[in-house]
């Protein structure tokens, strides 16, 4: 398939995958330094697990354990949505999220085929039961690490923090989640090798400008 393809058919193909790979094994490869002492910090200021594990919908449906550094405290419950200000994030979880490192793990998820560098960010069971059939296109494609809906959203947890706790996830599903499916829907139709490209550099920026603030 030619890198200048697009859509459904490049989200699925072998250009997207041999990207995926390339990518995700070289900034393993960069980052292992990183990587290492964050682990170390957040073993020595939180104590173990270092990495979090949860359940999320991939492609075609299926179920996979996506891997993030742990940012809160162990044996935490609640909502499994976050906004700022909340007190189960420990100290290096909310430098973690703010810069967020905290989801560099996986790059792992992508090695494996559970994920690829750009498509839709992958949800929660709970929260794909509710989809409508037109937006569970989405599931058609591997969820990604980044995309057009977490560059709009990337205050998500300010703007979450501003909602009642009572009336965050309520709020997530009536407008938030929403408006990702629309943008994660029109990726999928416009999707590019140099589209992705684009994603990539505009989240980068956008890490770096965050770090900034």
């Amino acid at each position: 398939m030619s890198p200048t393809a697009g859509g459904k058919a490049y989200c699925r193909g072998r250009v997207k995958r041999t990207f995926d790979l390339t990518a995700a094994f070289a900034a393993l490869v960069v980052l292992a330094p990183l990587l290492g002492v964050i682990s170390i910090l957040i073993r020595l200021m939180s104590g173990p697990p270092i990495l979090f594990r949860q359940v999320r919908v991939g492609k075609d449906g299926r179920p996979f354990r996506i891997l993030k550094f742990r940012t809160m405290r162990p044996e935490v419950t609640g909502l499994p949505i976050t906004g700022s200000g909340d007190g189960r994030i420990t100290p290096i979880g909310r430098l973690l999220r703010k810069s967020k490192l905290d989801e560099l793990p996986q790059l792992l998820n992508v090695l494996i085929g559970d994920m690829s560098v750009v498509g839709p960010r992958p949800e929660l069971p709970r929260y794909v039961a509710l989809y409508t059939p037109e937006r569970r296109q989405v599931l058609e494609v591997r969820p990604g690490l980044t995309d057009d809906a977490t560059l709009q959203f990337r205050d998500e947890e300010r703007l979450l923090g501003q909602i009642p706790q009572e009336s965050r996830e309520q709020h997530y599903l009536d407008r938030i989640l929403p408006r990702k499916l629309d943008l994660n829907l029109r990726y999928i139709e416009r999707a590019g090798f140099l589209r992705d490209l684009s994603i990539i550099i505009k989240t980068a920026r956008a890490i770096g400008t965050r770090g900034r603030r």
